[in-house]
């Protein structure tokens, strides 16, 4: 089962990063063929317009928001697809590292253990729901987004109060800093205890 997730990591890994490089060299023929004023009418023209608009559509619309020129969208739009990239890689490397101990506590008959990798799992996924929530934030990404709406709800219970408690610098909303270091002490805590001497990290 552990050559599984491993063979499962690694396909997740050449896919995520397949992906971003497709979509560079997509936004980067796009930009050359802007730039050297090509025909939009020929084949490769729409193909590359029928497999680019929609990434670039909704950064347009967001960049023309902010009042940017709507020409930097592909470069834009690389930008955020190494980041979600990113995300993905952490949120698929915690889902795996946490499977992974959980199996292997499991088959040795370390209960304690199993709720350890289990909590320690959950308490990573939650500080990463809290930065991809920040990122959002930063990007102006509407509620009315479901993604939005399912961090804001996901994260608020802790981010809330501590925004009550913790007056921000000026524009600056420290509390997120606040949560990542009580998240990183209840971590430390679980692995010093329930995962006292055990392996934390299987992958990445």
């Amino acid at each position: 089962m552990i050559n599984v997730l491993a063979a499962i990591y690694l396909f997740i890994k050449y896919l995520i990063v397949i992906a971003i490089i497709f979509v560079i060299a997509l936004m980067l023929v796009r930009l050359i063929m802007n730039s050297m004023d090509v025909n939009p009418f020929t084949w490769v023209a729409i193909t590359i317009r029928r497999l680019s608009d929609p990434l670039v559509n909704p950064v347009r619309r967001a960049l023309m928001g902010f009042g940017a020129q709507a020409k930097y969208a592909p470069l834009v739009t690389i930008l955020l697809a190494i980041l979600l990239g990113y995300f993905a890689f952490m949120l698929a490397t915690g889902v795996l590292n946490t499977l992974t101990g959980v199996l292997l506590a499991a088959t040795s008959g370390a209960i304690i253990a199993v709720i350890g990798y289990l909590l320690y799992g959950l308490l990573a996924l939650y500080s990463l729901l809290i930065f991809i929530r920040i990122i959002f934030s930063w990007g102006q990404v509407s509620h009315r987004n479901r993604l939005m709406r399912f961090l804001v709800n996901a994260t608020d219970p802790l981010l809330v109060p501590l925004r009550r408690m913790i007056p921000p610098l000026g524009v600056f909303d420290i509390s997120p800093i606040v949560a990542f270091i009580i998240i990183w002490l209840f971590q430390a805590a679980v692995a010093g205890t329930l995962l006292r001497g055990a392996r934390l990290s299987f992958f990445g």
